[in-house]
């Protein structure tokens, strides 16, 4: 069964769903869960050019330490080890796939797009992407509120 499990996160209702699929699949089967939150590259570093610039990079990270906390609180609640990751890849896919390949994940576990509109209709591009390249089992979960 699964022991390795890699979700990615960004603070968003529909990731929501996709950790507490990942979460649910961790307590049932005793695997870890790697969370991994990409952000943008300034946020890694903390610091811009601009004042401007600045407060976006601080907002940007507060939502990741956000995110991060909230993932932790819910993993612990659960009673599953989880353990995060901020790959330096600015491409949520590249980063899910990167990380499972070091992990060496027995699944992937990604929502079915997070795109609105009329491009949300379609799978989204991080589960198209992912499916092509994963190297292990992938669980595409529906993010779609009921």
């Amino acid at each position: 069964m699964y022991k390795v499990i890699v979700v990615g996160t960004d603070g968003t209702d529909r990731a929501k769903v996709a950790v507490g699929e990942a979460l649910a699949l961790a307590k049932l089967t005793g695997a870890t869960v790697h969370g991994v939150h990409v952000v943008h590259p300034a946020v890694t570093h903390g610091f811009s050019d601009t004042r401007t610039a600045q407060f976006e990079v601080t907002n940007m990270q507060e939502a990741a330490d956000r995110s991060r906390e909230e993932l932790l609180v819910q993993a612990e609640r659960e009673g599953v080890s989880v353990e995060m990751h901020h790959p330096g890849s600015d491409d949520v896919a590249d980063a899910l796939i990167s990380v499972a390949e070091v992990v060496n994940a027995d699944l992937v576990v990604v929502g079915n797009r997070g795109m609105t509109g009329m491009k949300g209709r379609l799978l989204g591009s991080v589960p198209n992407k992912v499916s092509h390249n994963c190297p292990c089992n992938l669980l595409i979960v529906n993010t779609d509120p009921n």
